[in-house]
């Protein structure tokens, strides 16, 4: 992901890869900090299909949190 900040505007959606096609769920579309709150909340099955999508980038959530 490219450089952003706390306070940067994103989509944080689901992909749902069990439905034909996949389908993306909108869970939040707002602060970025308040994207990652929302998705540590999550299950763990859910946070697999996390994204993060900013103007210029889509990032999976997991990669976020690591290292």
């Amino acid at each position: 992901m490219r450089t952003t900040f706390q306070e940067a505007t994103v989509r944080l959606y689901h992909l749902n890869g069990d439905v034909e096609g996949g389908a993306a769920e909108t869970l939040f579309y707002g602060p970025l900090a308040e994207a990652m709150r929302i998705a540590a909340q999550q299950t763990e099955e859910v946070q697999e299909g996390l994204f993060i999508a900013t103007d210029n980038d889509v990032v999976a959530y997991l990669d976020l949190t690591e290292g």
